[in-house]
Formats: structure tokens, sequence, C-alpha cells
């Protein structure tokens, strides 16, 4: 089963690196990154929002729009899942003003619903992991209230969070689930050790994207293939599960400076030769 029509990268991997910053929106190559796409042979791009200037990504201004359409178009990139690095920046449920940040987020739903951007990957780890049952309900409670714009404007949001599969399972039931899902991302779950079988069994049916990359236990993101990630238990649990949406290469930058374009088509060709073997 070929998978690599669904195969896809994260917007800024194909752009030089920021200092101390691995992932970022692109703000100066971001139109270039259409190209480098085409010409590596992807068809699929997770778009990024960050909070500083987020009103000035692209996304949100008319010009910005068909500029996006007209590249995807001409360089036969599609855009149907965002990453809201913005949410983790700054986690509403830990502000007294949250009511400034929920109405941001209604301003990205509109703004995926214009774009035809079908996901909003809404990141529960790190600097916005859940750290209690009081953040937890919140969290619920706001997001129960977004039911009818999400169906409105046809996207649906998808935690990525660093829950155990029996937590994360429990957590995802207290959704509606069709404008709710999971991102399943295979380098954080290797970082906590957890058992690719126990996580698909718990909630394998209600992911929706998968962020492919490889990390050391406890530790940084690596190249494919030489962290903590059981890539053979993975994609059989993805073959059990008949996934056929989107892998999306989140995948680490290089050691040397500028070989982005090169390191990203390493990743790639592992996960391609991933499936020709399989």
């Amino acid at each position: 089963m070929s998978r690599l029509n669904n195969l896809g990268f994260m917007q800024g991997r194909l752009s030089p690196a920021k200092a101390n910053k691995i992932q970022f929106f692109p703000e100066k190559c971001w139109k270039r990154e259409f190209y480098l796409a085409n010409k590596i042979g992807l068809k699929n791009m997770e778009w990024t929002l960050d909070y500083k200037n987020l009103y000035k990504n692209p996304i949100f201004i008319k010009k910005g729009i068909r500029e996006i359409l007209h590249l995807s178009k001409k360089y036969k990139i599609k855009i149907k899942t965002l990453t809201g690095d913005c949410f983790m920046q700054k986690p509403f449920w830990r502000f007294s003003n949250s009511k400034k940040y929920i109405e941001d987020l209604k301003k990205i739903i509109k703004a995926c619903g214009n774009l035809k951007i079908k996901y909003i990957i809404f990141p529960l780890v790190d600097n916005s992991s859940i750290k209690n049952k009081t953040e937890e309900n919140k969290i619920i409670l706001e997001f129960r209230k977004l039911n009818y714009i999400l169906s409105l404007n046809s996207v649906k949001i998808l935690f990525e969070s660093n829950y155990s599969p029996k937590n994360l399972k429990r957590f995802i039931k207290r959704f509606d689930l069709k404008n709710f899902g999971i991102n399943y991302d295979i380098g954080n779950s290797a970082s906590l050790n957890y058992d690719p079988d126990a996580e698909f069994s718990y909630y394998g049916k209600y992911i929706k994207n998968i962020h492919v990359k490889d990390r050391i236990i406890n530790g940084k993101t690596i190249r494919l293939g030489e962290g903590n990630a059981n890539f053979e238990k993975i994609f059989k649990n993805i073959k059990k599960i008949n996934y056929n949406k989107l892998l999306i290469l989140q995948t680490a930058r290089p050691l040397i400076k500028n070989k982005d374009f090169e390191e990203l088509k390493i990743n790639m060709d592992y996960i391609k030769n991933y499936f020709n073997e399989r």
C-alpha cells in the first residue's frame, strides 16, 4: 500500500533554521518552500502559526491567501493541516484574559475554513502540557463551545498530547468526535517510551494526522531511524487501522548549517524505503 501521496512536511523545514529554534513560520522564505517541496517530490505541507506577528501571517491577508492558492496550484502542494505553535506559546487556560486567546482561535478556525484547511493541530505538550484536572476541565469546557464554528467551517481540532495511552483515550472521548480527534506524534511518543501497540489499541481510531519524527528517550529530535521510535511496530499498527491520511515530516534539523533540503531528503527517503519494503 503506497502512502507517498500522503507524505508531507512541516512548513519551515525547507528554510534556514533560527538560533535555538527548530520550528517557526518562515516569514522570509515561505513562498520558496512550495518550489522546494515540489522539487523534492512532496505533495503536502502543514502550515505553521506563531503568536509573534500572528495576524501578519498570509492566511489572514487577502493578498497572502491569493498567493497561497496560486502557489499550491502551481507546485501541486496541498495544505490540509495547520499546526498551532501559537497555542503552545500562549495556552489560553493560563491567562486571566483567556477570552482574547479564544477569540484568536476562532479567527484561526475561520481562516482555515477559507483555505479549505481541514485540521488544526492543537499541542498539549511542553509549555502547553495539561498540569492538573482544573486545567483539563477548563480546556474541555472552552473547546466544547467551539463545536458550531468548527462544523460551520468544516474544520476539526486534533490534540497532540503527552498523556498516557489510557488517559488520552479518556480525554478525547469527552469531545464531540465529529469535530475533534488526535494528532499522533511518533517522536514524542518515542521520547516518552510509550508502546505503539498500546497507543493504537487505545486511541488509534481517533488519529487523523501523524507527525513523523524520531527522538531518544527523554531527549531531542534526531534523524529518522536513529532514535527510540519503533517504526516496525508503528507501521504495522498504521496498516492495521487502515490509516490513509497524512504523514507529516517534522524531522530533525541538519547538523551542518544550510543543509535543510538535504536533511529532509534523507528523512524522506528513509520513510519512502520503508513504504516500499512493506
